[in-house]
């Protein structure tokens, strides 16, 4: 039978879905939880509370049976008690409360709670249907008293088992029992002794100590909060040996033993036999209880024939004498097997457990709200054990006594409706029971007819991001359910799933929204009702996106960290942007080490603490973007440390240490230092380095030094600290073994000869008493060698002969021994002063930039040193051009071939110059008497570039050019030549040609249009020929400084606020000199001097230039040093227009008209400089 049930409950399924299926148009109305909706919408009655089915009270309480419900119109509510209509208003300790259903119970004025025991019903109508509760059981709780008894002392063998009987007294809801004393205190229970599941105290064994105590079983009501106490046992315990509790006490372990208690095989005492039965429901615990007799007390264990027991659910309790399974289901069902044992024996109890099932909801009928002529359906499964029944209710009435209605059909668990029209609302009632209880379900079918509403909100504006997906979400309802239209700028859109998708609760979906998707939307929904529209207006922005992430770093200790991040987003959408250190925020304040800007973090002063991830996150209310790097920090390596010397010799010992941490930049090398404390003591000096990957080094050392070491690490950062110092380790001494270096002689008089070397180091002493034997003699003359001992690096021999070699050779000594001897060296005595010159010194072929010259050679001898060159000196006496100023400075020019030179080139010479000369010889020390001076001239040559070449174009006709002479005009001029052509981009015109006399300095050509460009090149010309080309090239006439449609710049309004400003400053400074002055304060005035005035140009008669005028070396007037000279007062002092009888105020505080006054005085009396000096120059020079 069992598994038949499962098979006809999925043959209904399958007949249930195939009707669903075929009828697809039941599509029930979903209506929305919309206040407004809610409001209007009519409804029939739905039951939102109600009191349990088993429903049980306290005597001493007021009564509430709850049952409240919703619907519109509000319902009315009425009671069946026992099946029978309850008139609560005629009871009147009975009330319903307002607007609910729910019945208060009083007993303020007297009656007794039990007389309304019995079964409720609640029902909630209106004028669409009546709902109905559950039937409420409703029951009194009862704690009823012990029966009065008196238990005689029960007499039991020691090693028997004993069972003591609770029974408590029935109650309301059943009592929970325990065990104690007359003295209140608990029963210990242990594997000997427990309480079963019914309330008895089970002893497998009962032993003598067991009389020390009575016990006396209780009971607790949890409704009344009461216990009561059943009269205690008296236990009396035949023992075959005297008990003693001191002994027992002693071998607590087996007190059978100890008492000479028989053992005896188990046997059960709950439950009897070795099979029983049991029954549990569909979600409720199973208990199954298995206690055993038995000496020794026997030892419990659970099995399940046929499987394992269900680890998940499975309790032992009460020393597992109890098996709890909770929550079972059908799958529980099955044989339990109980075994208990004992060294003697073993016994086995099964348990055949059966899982039956109340009715529970398979699919719970729902309301169905629907529009007139749809269709719907309800559907009512439950399941159980056995199989419930289903009956069908309409507003509490079978629906088999109710009106026939052919547009509603009962099949099976479902109730189909078809066209349904508007009255036919009601609620639908759902029982399905079986012999272990029953479900009630409610649900209405409500007919709705409404015109399309819109539920959100109005003129929404949607914002989302390029390529994202786009919801344009109008919330609306109507019955029957309307119909749903897009429309975009007018036109309207049809959903085909790919790039639009209509969702079917109106929803349009642009799956990947681009900027050509901008605009606005129009949602239409109608149906035969009426029609409701929307507008919904989509922005689509751009991406934010970090275009220049931030990179790894690797940054040295105490520089600075930079990390980019560089954002592009929307500009319509703020952004924040967020750095994290290792996913936690940032703080940027003043007080923190972090600064950044908009597109990037900076970190300065770096160190440890600052490694870590760091993590750009930019975020917009749409989207957001991250990007994260890692900082490494490099630092110094730590210095090495335990320095260890081993492997000892005679010059070498072995050096190992630990390298101490790199700060993630690997060592690179190591270097080795010593310090030795006979002749540097406390002095630390290298030794030698190896590479980073060594730890452990061969050191080779010198005599006689007595070392200590210590280790550096270097990386890419730099040098770690040095390490702690190695114990001292001492070389014994040997001879010198290193020839001193740089061993020379040279004399530094004519009558000596000093000869010097370098001094060995410490480490090369190798021995105490260093000293140095030197040893020299003639050069050539087999001499005896002389000799020398000193501790000096120099030695000085005397007398000498002038500028003679000698042979030179050293060695060091010391207390050990001789060192190696030099090689022979050649030294000289001193110079002295050469006491012959060069002679006829001549000049030949003389061009405009070089001459050649030739002298007659000395004679070596009388160089007395060394030859090192001929030295000519020479100068530029005047120039050929008549007033030109020029530079005497004396130049030097060197022949050092050999002393027999007699010829040689001078160049670079400046064409058309006097000049001047003579030649000396020289050895290392000095120069001898010098020769004849000679004159000599250059020729004529080419000019140089003129001075400067100006283009001014005074409008849009014309070009005008300006020039001035060449600094070195080189020659006689006799012209300039002027070449120039036009230009368009990179086209070049045919070339023109003019020629000026030399007195010329300015042109002026006309030009064809305003846009005409041209290029020019202009030389100065002697008789030798042309000289360089100036080049310049007329502006385009867009950047043209003068046009015909120049507006005047003196009625521009940022010129007349210019003017002011000035003006208002020169007024305050003469204002502040004012006051200076009447305190008796005075400004230092430069002493003026009348200038004699100088032509621009002076001419001769023939048009040539004269070059006698010395402007160009004249200071500006007026002006100032630099910082480091003394600064110079301005002419235009306040002193002098503060001063004498025309340098007075106006009436009106004006100063202007004394100072103009004063200016055209002065630039009659003197040729200043034009350009303006002050800020009251700069006002009149401009106007």
């Amino acid at each position: 039978m069992r598994a038949m049930q499962p098979q006809r409950q999925w043959a209904v399924l399958t007949v249930l879905s195939i009707i669903l299926l075929l009828w697809e148009e039941a599509a029930a109305i979903e209506v929305p939880p919309d206040p407004k909706i809610q409001q209007d919408l009519k409804q029939p009655p739905t039951i939102v509370k109600q009191s349990a089915k088993e429903y049980i009270v306290d005597p001493r309480d007021n009564i509430i049976i709850e049952c409240e419900a919703k619907g519109n119109p509000v319902p009315t509510f009425s009671w069946r008690r026992n099946g029978k209509f309850f008139n609560a208003e005629k009871d009147p300790r009975v009330s319903m409360r307002k607007r609910s259903g729910t019945l208060e119970i009083s007993f303020r004025s007297g009656g007794k709670p039990e007389d309304y025991e019995g079964e409720y019903q609640c029902f909630a109508m209106n004028d669409f249907g009546i709902a109905i509760s559950n039937k409420i059981l409703l029951r009194v709780s009862k704690s009823p008293l012990w029966p009065k008894e008196v238990l005689e002392p029960l007499m039991v063998s020691e090693g028997s088992p004993l069972v003591l009987v609770c029974n408590p007294p029935p109650g309301l809801p059943p009592p929970t029992t325990f065990w104690m004393n007359s003295a209140m205190m608990p029963i210990i229970q242990d594997k000997r002794v427990s309480m079963g599941l019914n309330g008895d105290l089970y002893f497998s064994n009962v032993l003598a100590s067991d009389a020390n105590t009575d016990y006396s079983c209780n009971a607790r009501f949890l409704f009344t909060h009461t216990i009561q106490q059943k009269n205690p046992f008296t236990l009396k315990v035949l023992t075959k040996e005297p008990y003693n509790n001191t002994l027992s006490s002693l071998n607590d372990t087996d007190p059978y033993v100890v008492r000479n208690i028989p053992e005896t095989t188990p046997t059960f005492l709950s439950p009897s036999g070795t099979s029983s039965s049991k029954m549990a429901l569909r979600g409720e615990e199973l208990l199954l209880e298995c206690i055993a007799a038995g000496v020794p007390t026997p030892g419990i264990k659970w099995f399940k024939k046929g499987g394992d027991l269900p680890e998940k659910k499975v309790k032992f309790e009460s020393f597992n004498k109890t098996l709890r399974i909770v929550s079972v289901s059908e799958e529980d069902s099955g044989e339990y097997v109980c075994m208990a044992s004992n060294k003697i024996g073993s016994i086995r109890h099964t348990v055949s457990v059966q899982i039956k099932a109340a009715p529970y909801w398979l699919q719970k009928p729902t309301n169905l709200v629907l529009a007139p002529n749809e269709n719907g359906q309800l559907v009512c499964l439950a399941s159980g054990n056995p199989k419930p029944s289903i009956q069908w209710l309409i507003n509490g009435e079978p629906i088999e006594s109710s009106l026939p209605n052919l547009s509603r059909k009962v099949v099976d668990d479902a109730i189909i409706f078809n066209s349904v029209q508007i009255g036919s609302s009601a609620v639908y009632q759902c029982n399905a029971s079986n012999e272990h209880g029953y479900l009630l379900a409610n649900a209405f079918v409500s007919v709705l007819d409404m015109a399309p509403r819109l539920l959100g909100p109005r003129n929404q504006l949607i914002k989302v991001i390029e390529q994202s997906r786009a919801m344009l979400d109008c919330p609306f309802f109507g019955s029957p359910v309307p119909e749903v239209r897009w429309f975009k700028n007018g036109l309207g859109i049809a959903p085909d799933n790919v790039k639009y998708r209509l969702h079917n609760n109106g929803t349009l979906e642009i799956k990947h929204a681009r900027s050509e998707d901008h605009g606005t939307y129009t949602f239409v929904a109608n149906n035969i009702l009426g029609q409701a529209e929307e507008q919904i207006r989509l922005e689509v922005k751009e991406p934010t996106r970090i275009v220049r992430a931030p990179e790894h770093l690797s940054v040295n200790r105490g520089n600075t960290a930079h990390f980019d991040c560089k954002i592009k987003h929307d500009p319509t959408l703020p952004i924040i942007v967020t750095w994290l250190k290792n996913d936690k925020p940032l703080h940027f304040g003043w007080m923190s080490k972090f600064k950044k800007d908009e597109n990037s973090l900076s970190i300065p002063n770096v160190n440890s603490d600052d490694e870590g991830t760091y993590m750009c996150m930019v975020k917009t209310e749409l989207d957001q973007d991250f990007a994260s790097a890692r900082l490494t920090v490099l630092d110094r390596p730590d210095p090495p440390e335990d320095l260890e010397l081993s492997d000892p010799a005679a010059r070498s010992v072995r050096l190992t240490w630990v390298p101490g941490n790199d700060n993630n930049s690997p060592v690179r090398q190591f270097l080795v230092q010593y310090e030795e404390n006979r002749w540097r003591p406390g002095e630390w000096q290298n030794l030698s380095s190896y590479t980073g990957d060594q730890n452990s080094v061969n050191l080779l050392l010198s005599p006689f030094v007595n070392y200590q070491f210590r280790v550096i690490a270097i990386n890419s950062v730099g040098p770690s600290r040095p390490s702690g110092p190695s114990s001292r380790y001492q070389t014994s001494g040997a001879p010198p073994d290193v020839i001193p270096q740089g061993l020379k002689g040279w004399g530094t008089k004519k009558t000596n000869m000093e000869i010097t070397w370098q001094p060995l180091l410490d480490t090369q002493r190798n021995g105490p008493e260093l000293r140095y034997v030197v040893s020299w003699r003639r050069k050539d003359s087999q001499e005896e060698w002389n000799n020398i001992s000193t501790t000096s690096s120099k030695h000085v021999v005397s007398d000498t002969e002038t500028y003679v070699p000698y042979e030179i050779k050293i060695h060091a000594v010391n207390d050990f021994g001789r060192g190696p001897e030099s090689s022979m060296v050649i030294g000289y005595s001193g110079e002295d002063r050469p006491s012959a010159a060069p002679a006829e010194l001549r000049v030949t072929k003389a061009d405009s930039t070089k001459v050649n010259l030739h002298w007659v050679s000395v004679d070596p001898t009388s160089i007395h040193g060394e030859f090192k060159e001929y030295r000519l000196y020479y100068w530029r006496e005047a120039s050929l051009v008549k007033g030109l100023r020029i530079n005497k400075e004396k130049k030097t020019k060197v022949f050092s071939s050999d002393v027999s030179q007699n010829t040689g080139v001078l160049t670079e010479l400046i064409p058309y110059s006097k000049y001047k000369m003579y030649m000396v010889v020289a050895n290392n020390k000095f120069e001898g008497p010098h020769s004849n001076i000679v004159e000599f001239q250059t020729k004529e040559g080419v000019p140089g570039v003129p001075k400067f070449f100006r283009i001014v174009q005074r409008n849009t006709d014309t070009i005008h050019l300006e020039w001035d002479k060449p600094l070195e005009p080189n020659g006689i001029l006799i012209g300039y030549t002027l070449q120039y052509r036009t230009v368009n981009g990179t086209e070049v015109g045919s070339p023109q040609v003019v020629s000026f006399f030399p007195n010329v300095t300015e042109y002026t050509i006309r030009l064809p249009d305003r846009f005409t460009r041209y290029k020019f090149y202009l030389s100065a010309r002697t008789q030798v020929g042309s000289g360089e080309s100036y080049t310049e090239e007329s502006p385009h006439f867009a950047n043209e400084a003068y046009s015909k449609d120049h507006v005047d710049i003196a009625t521009q309004g940022w010129f007349i606020g210019l003017m002011c400003a000035i003006a208002l400053l020169v007024l305050i400074l003469l204002i502040v000199g004012f006051i200076k002055r009447s305190r008796g304060g005075k400004y230092p005035v430069r002493d003026k001097k009348d200038l004699p005035m100088d032509p621009v140009d002076q001419k001769d008669q023939d048009g040539s230039f004269d070059y006698h005028s010395d402007e160009d070396n004249k200071p500006l007037q007026g002006s100032q040093t630099s910082l480091e000279g003394n600064v110079k007062e301005s002419d235009d002092s306040l002193v002098d227009y503060g001063e004498g009888g025309n340098g007075q105020f106006n009436e009106d505080g004006s100063f202007i008209g004394q100072y103009t006054v004063k200016k055209d005085k002065e630039e009659t009396e003197g040729n200043e400089s034009s350009e303006a000096t002050s800020p009251v120059n700069a006002v009149y020079s401009l106007a």
